[in-house]
């Protein structure tokens, strides 16, 4: 079993490739060992699809330690790097939420800039940088090289902006500059936005994708091509998993 220095570095490593990194979204020890098995180098854990699993919701209203054990709980089921949906931090400071995933195993997180616990309250630029600033040093001060993926919302927000692509691409600047080693602008659609996001960073842009129906912008080539350099899934495979399912399914119920 690779130690969390080991971990780490393997994923700052593949982040650092150039090349394109595809990390499946788990919810539970069965999907990471799935995802494992299947040859993926790394994996990513979801809290809207956790929270689906153990009977919460999403919008940071589980309880942090039991999704701690989650984390926990998959980490030791494989022996690939995990990183970790942190939402906007569950009202820990940077550091202590850095911390407490160090604990568990976690050599990544995503940092969102709503804050869902106060009433969806979108951090202002400055605000969500500075939080990245102080979870990249309480990584630095444990000598992990933790990969802290900054998300924005700006773009799936929409019309609270004025600009929703620009405002994305200047929150993704100041992410990446308080140390993010990639950035996580949700709702892409489009090739060019994906293109244009991609040239607003050095550093991996992620894309949410669909296990089956890959992403709007296109294929893993076409994605590679654009200069996407993250893709996750997000609460998409488990999704389809139920779509699949039920209808399945249907073939029981009808004779019942």
């Amino acid at each position: 079993m690779p130690t969390i220095e080991e971990r780490a570095r393997n994923l700052a490593d593949q982040h650092e490739s150039g090349d394109l990194v595809i990390l499946p979204t788990a919810w539970d020890t069965w999907s990471a060992r799935v995802a494992a098995d299947a040859g993926f180098t790394g994996l990513t854990i979801g809290s809207h699809p956790v929270a689906d699993a153990i009977g919460s919701a999403d919008g940071e209203q589980m309880d942090f330690d039991e999704y701690l054990g989650v984390i926990e709980r998959i980490v030791r089921s494989v022996d690939v790097p995990v990183s970790a949906d942190v939402e906007s931090g569950y009202g820990l400071p940077g550091g202590d939420l850095i911390n407490r995933l160090i604990e568990v195993g976690a050599v990544g997180a995503n940092i969102e800039d709503v804050v869902h616990r106060e009433g969806r309250r979108v951090r202002d630029r400055a605000e969500h940088a500075e939080y990245i600033a102080a979870a990249r040093e309480a990584a630095v001060s444990a000598g992990i090289p933790f990969v802290i993926n900054g998300r924005t919302d700006a773009m799936k927000l929409g019309d609270v902006f004025e600009d929703p692509l620009e405002e994305a691409a200047e929150r993704m600047r100041l992410m990446e500059q308080a140390g993010a080693r990639s950035v996580y602008p949700v709702g892409l659609r489009t090739a060019d936005e994906v293109r244009q996001l991609v040239g607003a960073v050095s550093v991996p842009v992620n894309v949410t994708a669909h296990p089956v129906e890959m992403h709007g912008a296109g294929d893993v080539a076409t994605l590679r091509e654009l200069g996407a350099r993250r893709v996750s899934f997000g609460p998409k495979w488990q999704a389809w998993l139920g779509e699949v399912s039920a209808k399945q399914f249907e073939n029981w119920t009808a004779e019942i």
